[in-house]
């Protein structure tokens, strides 16, 4: 795998669209995710301006992130945010390729599922939902297979359902009505 880190530090902020993000409300039982995020891209400097101005009011000033450049192409050191920049690192072996780490100096860490850019409305809502669960045990690498599991059962369901109604066996009959000559009695095959 080939991480491209670009060093330059643009001079003026790129335009972000409103970030898709789902946040699990305050509880004392805390899980391993804070939350997801949707993004509308793999462009981290797109893409991050706009997440963290809205969880700097809401979890004070974001300083650094941290990705797993599994699922990004080009991983910025820095990124510009509003009134102040937000370093960017990133660990191959030790972060879940589908979380994303913010980090605060004033008030801690938090983790955040990254639904994949692709991802289908259905499918990130559902992912919002999960993540979003107070207490929740589920990595973010195991709410994504449990998603594509899920997918799949539901391409196989779609493929049975399509099956019976183009020519399948049809429901509610019994086998034996259908083809009567395999089940007679030999000594009647003859008539």
């Amino acid at each position: 795998m080939t991480v491209a880190i670009d060093r330059t530090t643009p001079d003026e902020r790129v335009p972000s669209p409103p970030a898709r993000l789902s946040l699990t409300p305050t509880s004392p039982v805390p899980g391993l995710l804070d939350g997801a995020w949707w993004p509308r891209s793999r462009d981290l400097l797109r893409e991050l301006p706009a997440l963290t101005d809205v969880l700097d009011a809401r979890w004070g000033r974001i300083t650094r992130v941290s990705v797993n450049p599994a699922h990004w192409p080009v991983i910025p050191r820095k990124v510009p945010a509003t009134g102040h920049t937000v370093k960017v690192g990133w660990f191959t072996d030790e972060q879940d390729p589908h979380k994303l780490i913010l980090l605060s100096y004033a008030t801690g860490r938090w983790d955040l599922l990254v639904i994949p850019p692709e991802t289908s409305a259905a499918a990130a809502a559902r992912l919002t939902a999960a993540a979003a669960t107070v207490g929740s045990l589920l990595t973010a690498s195991s709410l994504m297979a449990n998603e594509t599991a899920t997918r799949a059962a539901r391409a196989d369901l779609s493929r049975e359902e399509e099956w019976e109604t183009d020519g399948g066996l049809p429901q509610g009959r019994p086998e034996a009505e259908r083809t009567p000559e395999l089940h007679r009695a030999p000594e009647l095959q003859g008539r």
